[in-house]
């Protein structure tokens, strides 16, 4: 069997073929799309795995052309190819010392994560999760242009901390900049407002969403104190499908089932002890 590494770039994509001793066989560079890949490895040996380093913005191209052709591939992380990279490291281009670094990497790590099925919808929260979190900041961005436009305008005027993102705040210095005479810094502020508005709408738009899917890929992450939708939603966005750890003490699966029946447990001991005081 042969260990292919690939290092995918926005423009090309470099694979080296090693054998299972590390020793390097060939190399290949394609355009990004291409399925010249495939037919390169075809040549090389019928019995194969693709090592592709982790990079989920340049990858799922690739891994979606060789899972939909039958190919066994798993995702080698960056740090695990750090030791090749740095005694392979030479003048001139890289890529071919990155890819093979990949691939060494992978025959060393024989328990490397490989696709699992369903993991988009983990993708999709996670997506919603940092899309949020984009519009978040951006709102915080404009609460701030906001605030220091309306003390400019009237250092007298109080605006509490942290309720420009409160329908009735807003409203009410909406209300306020309307009075005033519409100079160019009051219909920049009164911009400001509507974004401000219109940024906390999808906010909750996407924490309404958010809060759906979490309660239906694991309802059991909710019943856990102090976890809500959003923190929820976070921890399914970064752990993906708690399929791919092995059961383990310390695996988030032990750990949550753990969480699970420990509340469980303060609950039955709380109702037992109402039953016994009559309480």
């Amino acid at each position: 069997m042969i260990v292919i590494g690939v290092d995918v770039h926005k423009q090309s994509v470099t694979a080296v073929a090693v054998d299972d001793a590390g020793r390097m066989l060939d190399e290949r560079t394609v355009a990004v799309g291409s399925d010249e890949l495939i037919g390169w490895a075809s040549a090389l040996d019928a019995e194969r795995l693709w090592a592709l380093e982790d990079c989920r913005l340049l990858t799922p191209w690739l891994e979606r052309q060789l899972l939909g052709l039958g190919e066994e591939l798993v995702r080698v992380s960056p740090k695990l190819t750090v030791p090749e990279r740095r005694a392979g490291r030479v003048r001139g281009k890289s890529d071919p010392i990155d890819a093979l670094a990949v691939a060494r990497a992978a025959l060393r790590e024989p328990d490397l994560p490989r696709p699992q099925p369903g993991e988009h919808v983990h993708r999709e929260i996670k997506l919603l999760v940092d899309h949020r979190d984009d519009l978040v900041d951006e709102r915080r961005r404009i609460q701030q242009r906001l605030r220091w436009h309306l003390h400019e305008l009237d250092p007298t005027l109080v605006v509490p901390s942290r309720r420009l993102d409160r329908a009735s705040h807003l409203e009410r210095v909406s209300r306020w900049l309307a009075r005033r005479e519409q100079d160019v810094q009051v219909r920049i502020a009164r911009e400001l407002v509507k974004r401000c508005r219109s940024l906390s709408g999808e906010i909750t738009k996407l924490d309404q969403e958010l809060e759906q899917r979490a309660a239906t890929v694991a309802p059991a992450l909710l019943e856990l104190p102090g976890c809500g939708a959003i923190t929820a939603a976070k921890l399914l966005a970064e752990i993906g499908p708690i399929s791919r750890f092995k059961p383990t003490h310390n695996s988030p699966a032990t750990a949550a089932s753990h969480h699970s029946k420990q509340a469980q447990a303060r609950a039955s001991g709380t109702d037992s002890t109402a039953a016994a005081t009559g309480n």
